[in-house]
């Protein structure tokens, strides 16, 4: 929060080009809008901006063949999002309000507009290509490297997710259960992303510098940033091999594309590339909408008593104690 606070008084000390506030007052006049700029030229993404939605990640099969949904099925599909009672999206087979009570979760009830029936776009079916041998095979061998152990024989064998380190890339830029908001902070030489989930912050240059060396290996990888016109463009590498994003490996490459497309939207796409993966690569595109609120603090790691209890009921599962 120091960091984002010294940021942001950075960017305020620095008074505007002339020419840029020529142009926003002559944009305000004729009532139309252009891509708001930084006080450095860049185009401005700051702000809260909320990304739940209802649309799946693949698509289903009832909706197979069909990129963009009619009106109806837009209305039925939001229908049956609405009426479960655990929030989940209505294709999402998984039901346990045990887990995450109702009142806990927030997944998005709206098809947001894009009309999509899926958030990949690319292939064109909708669905995550299919995993190459080598990654079938790193699946079994994870497998039996896990036969005869319990799901919490140690704190190692729970989620990065569930031990408060972070929601990783680019899962934490997927629509969850609830936190779905990120923040972007801009300052001359960087864009900070941040997300709500667990807290995750990006420091990303965007000053041409090169990636760091190969060996230098990190949760959320090494991000490297630069315009393409009004689009913020995102290159991350050197991803950590235990971030394991469905079952990616560490030669992970992902780009990141944000592009701001009026007042209250921020178009967001991204595609993840690992040839020792997935067939071909595979892309992912929602919007990102404007919030008036603020993102609000994960404290994650204070009083994590879910963690400490899947532990000890694993103990007492394996002792056969009675009453526990």
């Amino acid at each position: 929060m120091r960091l984002a606070a010294v940021l942001l008084m950075a960017v305020a000390a620095t008074p505007p080009p002339a020419a840029a506030q020529t142009a926003a007052a002559a944009t305000a006049a004729s009532g139309g809008w252009t891509v708001p700029r930084t006080p450095d030229g860049q185009p401005d993404l700051q702000g809260v901006w909320d990304y739940r939605t209802a649309t799946p990640l693949e698509r289903p099969a009832e909706f197979a063949g069909k990129e963009f949904l009619t009106d109806q099925e837009i209305a039925d599909y939001e229908r049956r999002a609405a009426a479960r009672d655990d929030g989940r999206p209505p294709d999402d087979p998984r039901s346990d309000p045990s887990v995450h009570p109702p009142w806990w979760l927030d997944y998005g009830r709206s098809v947001v507009g894009t009309r999509r029936s899926s958030l990949v776009v690319e292939p064109p079916d909708g669905r995550i290509p299919p995993l190459t041998a080598d990654a079938q095979k790193r699946a079994a061998d994870r497998r039996a490297v896990s036969r005869g152990r319990g799901p919490a024989d140690s704190p190692e064998d729970r989620t990065l997710w569930e031990r408060c380190i972070t929601r990783g890339l680019p899962e934490g830029m997927l629509p969850a259960g609830y936190n779905n908001n990120v923040q972007f902070l801009q300052t001359p030489g960087y864009v900070v992303i941040v997300s709500e989930m667990i807290h995750d912050a990006r420091i990303v240059p965007i000053d041409g510098r090169a990636h760091a060396p190969a060996a230098i290996r990190s949760w959320l990888g090494d991000s490297r940033g630069r315009w393409e016109g009004n689009t913020l463009v995102v290159e991350t590498m050197n991803f950590s091999p235990k971030t394991n994003f469905r079952g990616a490996g560490e030669n992970l490459r992902l780009t990141e594309r944000f592009t701001r497309i009026d007042r209250g939207t921020i178009e967001y796409r991204f595609t993840v590339d690992d040839p020792g993966t997935w067939a071909r690569p595979w892309t992912v595109t929602f919007p990102l909408v404007k919030s008036e609120g603020a993102i609000y603090e994960y404290a994650c790691h204070e009083a994590n008593y879910g963690l400490q209890n899947i532990l000890k009921n694993a103990r007492a599962t394996e002792s056969g104690a009675p009453g526990k």
